[in-house]
């Protein structure tokens, strides 16, 4: 009874945006991932995009102008990945700040991991459990390239993979799905990365090589914008983030 209540509030807030569907295709025009949502699909996505903007607080890093256009595509992006999951994967945090560019984060900060930083570190996003989600606009903005960079994909994925045990690149599985599956074909696409770094000929971004929550953020990233790529460099790393997604893009 609560949640359909919840559902009906959520949707009278909803009804009363100031955007229409004309607005949103024009916003999303420019990132070519969106373009693979038709039909029923599009309609989820530009339904689920208004909800997030209801659930999630966005605004401005600093003097930076946010238009109505930049928090869209935004709340686009992030919603792609839990289209089939559901929103609520979203829950236990509530805020996206938007930089215009890359930020600097203070000295003596800890990160997410624990980790105290002595001098700041210059960042295009970041995740932090339980708080905010940071973006730099300038990288969403380099979106839908060939080298599956997605800053709004990437930090998301972070926030879905510490919903257990933290960023360690085990998000909570879905029933029937094999965490030794997941583990094995995480560990042999990472080792596959680091084989293909040291000839001087990664197939995707060598961050990921960092620890395995960087490399499920990554490779999340390049599961959207590149999927093709992914499923021709590591075909069960693809399979498992499909099972995982309920996707197949």
């Amino acid at each position: 009874m609560f949640k359909r209540l919840g559902r009906w509030l959520e949707t009278r807030k909803v009804a009363r945006l100031p955007v229409t569907r004309q607005q949103w295709e024009r916003a999303v025009a420019v990132w070519p991932v969106a373009a693979r949502y038709r039909g029923a699909a599009r309609d989820r996505l530009y339904d689920a995009t208004l909800r997030f903007l209801v659930r999630k607080e966005m605004v401005p890093g600093g003097d930076f102008e946010l238009a109505d256009d930049m928090r869209l595509l935004i709340a686009t992006m992030a919603v792609v990945p839990v289209l089939e999951l559901g929103l609520d994967w979203y829950d236990g945090w509530y805020t996206l700040i938007v930089y215009e560019d890359t930020f600097v984060t203070p000295d003596g900060e800890m990160d997410e991991f624990g980790v105290v930083h002595a001098q700041g570190r210059e960042l295009a996003g970041e995740a932090w459990l339980r708080g905010p989600l940071l973006l730099s606009w300038a990288d969403v903005t380099e979106a839908g390239g060939d080298d599956g960079y997605n800053v709004v994909l990437h930090e998301l994925a972070h926030k879905l993979d510490m919903l257990s045990d933290g960023p360690n690149g085990a998000p909570p599985l879905h029933a029937g799905m094999s965490p030794q599956a997941w583990h094995d074909a995480f560990t042999q696409g990472y080792q596959a990365l680091e084989q293909a770094e040291r000839r001087g000929q990664p197939f995707m971004d060598p961050y990921a090589l960092e620890d395995p929550g960087e490399f499920f953020a990554v490779a999340s990233e390049c599961f959207f914008e590149s999927p093709p790529l992914l499923k021709e460099s590591l075909p069960e790393v693809y399979r498992q983030l499909s099972l995982f997604y309920r996707q197949t893009p």
